[in-house]
Formats: C-alpha cells, structure tokens, sequence
C-alpha cells in the first residue's frame, strides 16, 4: 500500500497506525463503560489489541490466507486463559492469601501484556514466517520497543524495586527508617515508590529502585523499641565512675527512656579538652525523639551542676563573663528567713541558724526531676526557695498527686529523726501514753525524748 514510500518510513506510519488503533479502541471501550455501564474486561483488550495488529499489517501491505489470520486470532486469544490463571494462583493465592503481600493492580497488568508480547512474537514468528515484507514491520516495531524501553527503564526498575519490598517486607507502613541521614516514617507504599514523612512533617517520595538499592536501617524490627546515644563532655579532672554515676542517674529519669532495658554509659575517647562518655537508652516509638533528648540533655546538665562536674569550654575558645552573677548571700538570707518560720528550728539561736545556714549546699533541679524518692534512704531536709514541686506516692502501681509545695515550704525533716512531734510519736509507739500513771510522768518522758533529738539535731549539723 506504502511501496512508493521509504522503508524507513514505512515502519514509523505502521508504527503509529499500530498504537492509534489500539488507544482508540480502547478509549471508546471506557467511554462505553463510564457513560453506559458496560463492563469491558480482558478480552477486550485483546480484542483492541488483535485490532490494532491487524490495522498495521493492512497498511504495511502484509497479504496472507485467512487460515493464517483465523489461527492468529485463536492463538491471541487464547491468552486471556494464561492471564486468568496467573491472576488466580499466582497473584490472588501465592502472594495475596498465602504470603499476605498485596499486588498493585498495574503490576498484573504489566505482566499479561507481557504474557501478550511473548505470544504475540510467536504468532509473528510461526504463522507469518513466509511473508518476507513482516522484516521490515518487525524491525520497525523492535525500533519502538527499545525507545519505549529507554523512556520507561526508571519505571519498571521501581516497579521491580516494588516487588521486591512487597515480598521481602523490610518494612512496613508505620516503621521509622534511618535512610541516609534522615530519619522518617513509613507513610505509603506503592507499586513505584516508598512515602515517607520526617519529624519535621516533611514528605519524601523515594523510588523503589532507590530504596532496594541503599543501606536501610528500620527502628522498628522486630519491635519499635530501639537504643539511642548521646555523647557528653566533662573535664579531666572528675573521676570516671562518678561521672558515670551520675549520667545514669540523669538518663535513667528523663521523660519517655524506657526503664528496661536499663541506661548504659561508656567512656568512649580522651579528647582535647575533655573526656568523652557515651549514654546509650532505649525508648520506643522514634516520633517523639526530639523531646526525649531534650529531656535526657537537660537531666544531665542539672545533675552534673549539682555534683559540681563542669562541661568544659573547647580550648580553643576565649569565654569572657561580665554579667554578675546572682549574690550567693542573697539565697542564704532567703533560706535563713524561711527556717526562722518553721517549729522545728525554733530551738535554734540565730547564731546556730546562720551557721546551719552556711554550712548548707544551693542545689537547682530541672522540670520533672525527681528531688527524693518513696522508700530511699533520707539524710537531708530541703527548703525550697523557689519554684514548685508535686509529692507524689505509689499505691497499687499507680503515682497519685497528693500535694504540691511551694516556695518557702520545707520537706525531708523526717529523715532527721527530730522535733518534738516525733518524739510524741515515739511514747506513743512505745505506749508511753497509754501506760503513764501520772502527768508528771508523762511530761519527764516528753522531754527526755525532745532533749535526745535536740541532741541529735546539734549533733549532725555541728552546732
């Protein structure tokens, strides 16, 4: 029909007749299906297909016995039965119901249009092996096929990258990976590329091929509880253990480190200015990672203030301070005017009080730090000059609130052993009270008691 034309162009307009036909075809098919309800499945696309196939041949001029196009038909058709049972036992029972992988929908379409190629080369091969003008048509569309090929490579590579993710499950939707320097969560998977969403709330879209082909590390397998480090500099001068001590002590009480398994510190280099430790916790869901280390960061700052352990300046650096620092007379008066309120140290002259006073340590505790624990061991009392602080007790393994201290209150007394009121309560423990004959008697002992403690209270501060 084209026998004046080029070769070349030939193949090129059988090329586009080929797919015109084809989108055609189907495109009335969805018209069909979207205005008037007709549902249109498999065979009809082979049917656009074998229609479009046999438009190409005509305008090549390719001329054989209808037995010849009769079979072909037969034989093209007869791949909607190979694509029904490939649908059937490989994709819906082997990986849908027995692996409990789903399989997107392009996928199965990608592979029985190449279950189609495959039959349709053989077609061309066998039953119109005679025709030598089929050469031409078949280097044309081998032409095509390879333009296609390039322009589609990055395509099929991420859905094969799909395929594999699907089936070997390195992760799932919900997981927190560590891809390169990102951390983010696992938002969508598709045939074509992995969703993922940092604490940040900002998307990325990886292709497949890319996320099969770096290192990817999952937060969450086998479960989403995971360790975390975070590296501290002290000087040279604090002994190892100790510092080690209290880096436990300040990670092992910030808000969301799990308490098992426990905190673990190392010491990990001896840097230029400063001895580097290592706190390795674990906590669980990775969405709440920035507030976790904050709260690990700020325990650590507290409790190394309040052991006198420094974080050094790097000795490259000049730090030049010239704002004044807060008077240390000026918390001492503060104190010394709150202890002179409370009845427990009424027994005390000023000059005892402001020797108490002096001799007593300032200590700064950081939001949600515990100050002293149901059931430890107590040798200190606290006057809190400022901020607040919740008491707490453990009932039935749950913490119940049961009053709130404020600045000028005073808490720990207990742990001392004194004041009057303890000793009633030892009479009253001994059954003192109830045994006494006479009020004198009971008076002698009461201060007795009181004298002992008084005592007692001069005794462990040194008065």
């Amino acid at each position: 029909m084209f026998s004046a034309l080029p070769e070349v162009e030939r193949d090129a307009i059988t090329a586009v007749v080929f797919i015109a036909t084809f989108f055609v075809a189907v495109g009335i098919g969805r018209f069909l299906k979207g205005r008037a309800g007709v549902r249109l499945g498999l065979l009809f696309r082979l049917f656009c297909l074998i229609l479009a196939f046999y438009a190409a041949i005509a305008v090549y001029g390719v001329h054989a016995p209808w037995r010849n196009h009769v079979g072909a038909a037969a034989i093209l058709l007869s791949t909607a039965l190979v694509v029904a049972l490939i649908n059937r036992y490989v994709w819906d029972f082997y990986f849908e119901k027995k692996r409990q992988t789903p399989i997107p929908h392009f996928l199965r379409e990608v592979v029985g249009g190449i279950v189609f190629l495959i039959v349709l080369l053989f077609v061309l091969s066998y039953g119109y092996h005679a025709e030598a003008q089929l050469k031409g048509l078949l280097a044309g569309s081998g032409v095509v096929a390879i333009i296609v090929g390039f322009a589609g490579q990055n395509l099929f590579a991420g859905i094969i990258g799909g395929i594999s993710i699907q089936i070997n499950k390195p992760y799932k939707v919900g997981d927190w990976l560590q891809v390169g320097e990102r951390f983010a969560e696992v938002m969508e998977i598709n045939w074509r590329s992995t969703r993922l969403r940092t604490n940040d709330r900002i998307y990325l879209d990886i292709p497949n091929n890319e996320m099969v082909s770096h290192t990817i590390v999952n937060l969450h397998y086998p479960t989403e509880v995971h360790a975390m480090r975070i590296r501290v500099g002290v000087e040279y001068k604090n002994a190892p253990n100790r510092v080690k001590d209290a880096l436990f002590r300040a990670a092992s009480t910030a808000d969301g480190v799990l308490a098992e398994p426990k905190v673990k510190v190392f010491l990990v280099d001896f840097a230029d200015f400063a001895v580097i430790y290592e706190i390795k916790f674990y906590m669980g869901n990775h969405s709440r990672i920035n507030e976790i280390n904050d709260a690990v960061r700020t325990n650590v700052w507290y409790e190394l203030k309040r052991r006198g352990i420094t974080i050094p300046f790097p000795i490259r650096t000049l730090r030049v301070e010239r704002r004044p620092a807060r008077p240390v007379q000026e918390d001492q008066a503060e104190a010394l005017s709150i202890l002179r309120e409370e009845p427990l140290f009424s027994c005390l002259s000023d000059e005892q009080l402001n020797q108490l006073v002096t001799q007593a340590r300032l200590n700064y505790f950081g939001r949600g730090e515990p100050v002293i624990e149901e059931g430890a061991a107590g040798d200190s009392m606290f006057v809190l000059l400022r901020g607040a602080a919740n008491v707490s007790v453990s009932k039935n393994g749950s913490t119940i609130q049961v009053a709130t201290l404020n600045a000028g209150d005073c808490f720990g007394e207990m742990s001392l052993k004194l004041s009057e009121l303890l000793a009633q309560r030892k009479m009253e423990t001994e059954g003192i009270v109830k045994e006494a004959a006479s009020t004198d008697e009971r008076a002698s002992k009461q201060r007795q008691y009181t004298l002992t403690f008084l005592n007692r209270l001069r005794t462990f501060f040194q008065l």
